[in-house]
């Protein structure tokens, strides 16, 4: 299916999900196991990303993946033989799950033959880009950012501002080490902020702010002209936020919704146990059994021994 731009919602048509990491973090599990098709309880985190795509009005998911890691492409392949094997059971609760993620969004593969760094797997997506489209959105694939809906203020914000807009959290300040963090000015909004710069990793006493980066971007199409123009940067790779940078020194507006939710890491072990553990308590089926099992758990180990 590909609509024409002004029929998207959000004027999203595509949605670029890097995903062609190796997973080290989870191993041996994603020896064989794409880390992207984990499950948060019953759903692979890549279809939460689909979900949140297909909300946004998106209608391609543009997976960017490495030569030998097909299986995520494989999630939004029909699967003829099960789904006839359980509609003859009578099995349809499960038939529905097995069907949604092909019918939520159309999955594209663009392959990234070496892993050279995020902004360089953005910049392959350019080729499946129609020519009416302005904007691509990023998610990664590693941040849960919730409640969903992010990327919908984004839009809204980018219809005001123009130009790019990124998703923020507001952390502590010593907290701000571990991330990309936005060197800003204020807007007429309270939950917008200007980006002037960003500085990855800074000491708490030399951040610009204490407003992060998470996965979430709207980014204008100039964003594969940035791409094109910056050198190879931190690591030896071409990094996304080089080119965000390019754009602010041109001129472009960058703008962040600060967003009032939360975020899970999915690319590791103990932000993944997290998000397992939310969505579980969540779950109508699993819900009430889980938190029973752990209001006693710790009742018997308050000190986290086991």
């Amino acid at each position: 299916m590909n609509l024409p731009i002004h029929e998207h919602k959000y004027a999203v048509k595509t949605v670029v999900v890097p995903a062609a990491g190796l997973g080290t973090r989870f191993l041996p599990a994603t020896k064989t196991v794409p880390k992207e098709l984990l499950p948060v309880v019953d759903t692979p985190g890549i279809e939460l990303i689909a979900e949140e795509a297909s909300a946004l009005g998106a209608t391609r998911l543009a997976i960017i993946t490495a030569p030998k890691k097909q299986g995520v492409l494989a999630h939004f392949d029909p699967y003829v033989e099960l789904e006839e094997t359980l509609e003859q059971r009578g099995k349809t609760e499960q038939l529905n799950k097995v069907r949604r993620a092909p019918e939520l969004i159309s999955a594209v593969p663009v392959v990234q033959q070496r892993p050279l760094g995020l902004g360089h797997a953005v910049g392959l997506a350019e080729e499946v880009l129609d020519e009416d489209e302005d904007v691509v959105a990023v998610m990664l694939p590693d941040d849960l950012v919730l409640p969903m809906g992010v990327m919908e203020k984004m839009a809204d914000v980018r219809a005001q501002y123009g130009g790019s807009v990124l998703c923020a959290f507001d952390v502590p300040r010593d907290e701000v080490s571990n991330y990309g963090v936005f060197d800003i000015a204020d807007t007429d909004r309270d939950d917008v902020k200007k980006v002037l710069g960003m500085v990855e990793k800074p000491a708490p006493q030399d951040a610009p702010s204490t407003f992060i980066a998470s996965g979430r971007y709207l980014l204008d199409r100039a964003i594969f002209t940035a791409i094109k123009q910056i050198g190879v940067g931190t690591g030896g790779e071409i990094q996304l936020t080089d080119a965000i940078q390019w754009l602010i020194d041109q001129g472009h507006p960058v703008h962040i919704v600060v967003h009032e939710g939360k975020r899970h890491d999915l690319g590791n072990p103990g932000g993944y146990i997290r998000a397992c553990v939310e969505f579980g308590l969540n779950h109508p089926t699993y819900g009430p059994g889980l938190r029973r099992y752990l209001t006693a758990l710790l009742q018997e180990q308050p000190d986290g021994g086991l």
